[in-house]
């Protein structure tokens, strides 16, 4: 028996934030990251249409890049004090991802942390509150699914939360608020986007309800994600519906070790943070060329390189052209092909912010994590210790997989 969940009500397209004013409730919480979304008077919009809808507002304010446990704990504090019925979070996938935890401490207080990081472990929730989510990068699609990722920065780990509770009750997809996008966050997040849907496509736990959304996904990502780069309007207005396609795909699906891979080693070195959707672009090919040794996860690959227009005489052709794509898009976006030539901020550099002496010495311990990770269950070829270590030398040295 499968499972497809997603948001009892998705509104999407040029004007969908109105919609705000038609929640019922007395009281809503607006969850924020940096101060973009206020800068460009979304925060304005958003908090006139919930007090149009009646409800009293307040802000949980200032979300970090990659949410913490701490910043979590203390969001939870306040919705505790505030008692509201919506939980509202707006911005990128970091504001919606906190308050998705946040929303767990809020209504079981007496939970802790370690007790929910267990994959589909988490209470039942709506005890207290509805969750509204609205982005406004297009990428993550944390606005359909049934993941957040927080960090814990004491140990230097990411972890990808899962349960279905936390698949918010309504997503709104305004196009308006991904306008406001620079490029390299365009760039990086629609990576993440494309490895979404490749990932969902080629999971062990894919089926006819995710499939057509994958695809169609990868499609509109592969046509429209340098136009976006470039600036395109109506590029970037189609990039926010893809991003939620593939996250629709993948929050059903599920993922493999490309994000196995950049959640744990995301945050485990001292020189800096892997951003995510730029460790997908950079791992994703080096993946794909070690899932292609399982016969029906190349097929499946192949599948995608027609589909977009490839060619290739055979499964394995078709396999390296799409590689070679991908790659040809990183070098489109301005992404590195490795970790030895990441530089700060996801720039091609020299000299990586990446100790490859430190990278080395945690090499052992970070495959460990990685083969732990929620994400690397659904892929399709089980990597073992040796094979999680051969690959992260491969994604640090820019390397050819062959085993």
């Amino acid at each position: 028996m499968g499972r497809f969940t997603l948001p009892r009500d998705l509104y999407h397209g040029e004007g969908s934030l109105a919609e705000l004013k038609n929640l019922k409730g007395k009281k809503a919480v607006l969850v924020l990251g940096g101060g973009s979304m206020k800068r460009f008077g979304f925060v304005d919009k958003a908090v006139g249409y919930l007090k149009e809808a009646g409800m009293e507002v307040r802000f949980i304010e200032n979300v970090e890049p990659d949410p913490s446990v701490e910043t979590v704990m203390k969001g939870a504090e306040v919705m505790r004090e505030f008692q509201p019925d919506w939980i509202v979070a707006m911005g990128g996938g970091s504001p919606i991802d906190a308050a998705k935890a946040m929303w767990v401490f809020y209504e079981y207080p007496e939970t802790s942390f370690e007790a929910i990081i267990q994959p589909f472990s988490f209470p039942s929730l709506r005890t207290k509150a509805k969750f509204c989510a609205i982005p406004s990068t297009s990428g993550t699609a944390t606005e359909v699914t049934a993941f957040a990722v927080i960090t814990d920065y004491a140990k230097g780990i990411k972890y990808p939360l899962a349960d279905f509770n936390i698949t918010p009750d309504v997503a709104i997809v305004d196009p308006a608020l991904a306008e406001t996008m620079p490029a390299k966050l365009t760039a990086h997040t629609g990576m993440d986007a494309m490895t979404h849907a490749i990932e969902a496509f080629v999971s062990t736990l894919h089926c006819n309800y995710t499939d057509p959304l994958a695809l169609w996904a990868i499609k509109l990502i592969h046509e429209n994600l340098k136009k976006s780069y470039d600036g395109d309007a109506q590029a970037r207005a189609t990039m926010h519906d893809a991003q939620c396609l593939a996250g629709m795909a993948f929050s059903n699906a599920l993922l493999g070790i490309v994000h196995s891979m950049a959640h744990k080693t995301g945050a485990a070195f001292t020189g800096g943070h892997i951003i995510h959707g730029c460790a997908n672009a950079m791992y994703l090919p080096k993946v794909i060329q070690y899932n292609a040794k399982n016969a029906e996860a190349a097929e499946r690959y192949a599948y995608i390189a027609r589909y977009i227009g490839l060619e290739g005489d055979s499964t394995d052709a078709l396999v390296k052209a799409l590689v070679k794509e991908l790659r040809h898009m990183n070098d489109e976006l301005d992404i590195p092909q490795s970790i030895k030539n990441y530089g700060q901020g996801g720039v091609k550099a020299e000299t990586s912010i990446i100790d490859e002496k430190e990278y080395k010495q945690k090499l052992k311990e970070v495959a460990r994590l990685a083969i732990s990770d929620a994400c690397t269950g659904s892929n399709p070829r089980q990597p073992s210790q040796e094979d999680m270590e051969k690959l992260l030398l491969a994604v640090y040295n820019d390397e050819d997989i062959d085993f």
